[in-house]
């Protein structure tokens, strides 16, 4: 019987083999020791499988590594396995491999796996830079770590090294991205919960800085200085095309000849080369198509409509934008981004339809049922904004040597 313990710690110590040969002494519940020749003792478990009902044992550990007392608490669990129809070595090795698993299921391995399914979800280079990021700032102490033993301490002390040295955004937005790889191994099965929820708020905050732009009255700065600068001819093209059709600096600078539809006035740029993953319809308005016909005579041997100096198989960097931006002298004023939001501001300040400004803008709105059922680009009525737009910047262009005027003599 399971409760009739034969052994004590001194008769096992004293056990030895006979004549030479391995000796087995029972402790009682299907518990013995096991004596070699060598003297060496190990304890086993001797039971009949529940399913085929032939003999066997399983092996506990050798004594007294495992205490006698170890040993009957895991024989009990034995038992009580047995008692349920489960086999303890099926038990045993089922629990070995999933433990294995488990620590195959490392950060790295699991963030591999989250980077496949986001690759189709954003930008190359947002992904190539969220990798540099957690390369750089996570993988290295995390890497080999498997998620079922991560916590936000762990976490938040390697994040504290950045943190340290004033990299808030960085911190921030590794954080962000460890959540995102966390959350995708609770969804995929890997762990029950992720621990590292919140932990952005143990950090200090980035100083948010709003993105600089000018005010719907300094328009007439804009264009000044943008008539006078001394750029090269492109890029002053490609400032204007871009401020014209407000559109982000990647799209205006990427804009290919076959995006052009000069039929029906429109500039289509493929969902391929849109932030939100959406095909999106520009108007193109008396003056675009000017900007165009002027821009052709300097690259029409290429596929783009604004190309690269060093090669005409690649366009102009969209960062050339700021740039010029910046010699011009407004540097502390506005951004290529913040051509963006020179018109947004002025098309509201008139009183423009929001919705019409919001898909001029290429946004994409929160409200995600709206956005399943509201399919209209509002093309036409889009046109006739966009052409005051237009007209409202080449008034502020006159007098100045703006590419429009040097078009129109």
């Amino acid at each position: 019987m399971a409760g009739l313990n034969k052994l004590t710690v001194k008769q096992i110590q004293n056990l030895k083999s006979v004549d030479g040969k391995s000796i087995r002494k029972s402790d009682g519940g299907g518990l013995y020791i096991y004596v070699k020749p060598n003297g060496s003792k190990f304890w086993e478990f001797r039971y009949t499988r529940p399913v085929t009902g032939k003999k066997t044992f399983i092996g506990i550990g050798p004594f007294p590594d495992v205490s006698l007392s170890e040993a009957r608490d895991k024989a009990l669990e034995m038992r009580k396995l047995l008692h349920d129809g489960i086999d303890p070595q099926i038990d045993r090795i089922e629990r070995k491999a999933k433990l294995k698993l488990l620590q195959t299921y490392t950060l790295k391995y699991v963030a591999d796996q989250w980077r496949e399914l986001k690759v189709s979800q954003v930008k190359d280079k947002t992904m190539l830079d969220n990798w540099r990021k957690l390369e750089k700032y996570a993988f290295h102490k995390l890497g080999d770590i498997p998620v079922k033993s991560l916590s936000a301490p762990i976490v938040i002390e390697v994040l504290r090294e950045p943190e340290s040295i004033g990299k808030l955004e960085t911190v921030k937005r590794t954080a962000q991205l460890l959540n995102e790889i966390m959350n995708f191994a609770v969804n995929s099965g890997f762990i029950d919960h992720n621990p590292l929820s919140g932990i952005r708020d143990v950090f200090k905050k980035p100083v948010v800085e709003h993105m600089k732009a000018l005010s719907p009255h300094e328009v007439s700065d804009l264009m000044r200085a943008l008539g006078h600068a001394n750029l090269y001819i492109v890029t002053r093209y490609l400032i204007e095309w871009q401020l014209h059709t407000m559109t982000r600096p990647a799209e205006a600078a990427g804009t290919k000849w076959d995006e052009i539809d000069f039929e029906n006035k429109v500039w289509v740029i493929p969902d391929s080369r849109m932030k939100m993953k959406r095909e999106h319809r520009v108007p193109l308005t008396e003056e675009t198509l000017s900007i165009l016909e002027g821009v052709k005579a300097f690259t029409s041997n290429s596929p783009y409509v604004f190309p690269s100096t060093r090669s005409n198989s690649r366009h102009v960097d969209p960062e050339s934008i700021n740039k010029a931006l910046k010699r011009i002298g407004l540097k502390n004023r506005t951004t290529a981004h913040g051509l963006r939001s020179l018109a947004s501001t002025t098309l509201n300040e008139w009183g423009e339809d929001p919705d019409l400004i919001e898909v001029a803008l290429a946004h994409i709105g929160k409200d995600k049922i709206r956005n399943a059922y509201n399919r209209t680009d509002y093309l036409e009525r889009r046109r006739e904004m966009m052409q005051r737009w237009s007209s409202y910047l080449t008034r502020y262009s006159l007098g100045s040597f703006s590419v429009l005027n040097t078009l129109n003599g």
